[in-house]
């Protein structure tokens, strides 16, 4: 079964949280803490802290939301 999943990243060297959702949560983890993308490049190492999965991306984005407001 294909599964989402919503997930929280701290960073100590810039205090911040990120929260995303993803399908492939090893390869994401991969670009944030390698600067490949831009909304966590300056912000590395990023530590995962916290990670739900979900059935489908509906649901993934609607919890996303959630976590972020």
């Amino acid at each position: 079964m294909h599964m989402y999943v919503v997930y929280i990243l701290f960073s100590r060297t810039s205090l911040k949280f990120y929260t995303r959702q993803t399908d492939n949560l090893e390869n994401r983890l991969h670009r944030h803490n390698a600067g490949l993308s831009l909304s966590t490049k300056y912000g590395k190492p990023w530590e995962l802290i916290y990670k739900i999965g979900l059935v489908d991306r509906s649901h993934a984005v609607q919890l996303e939301t959630k976590i972020k407001k």
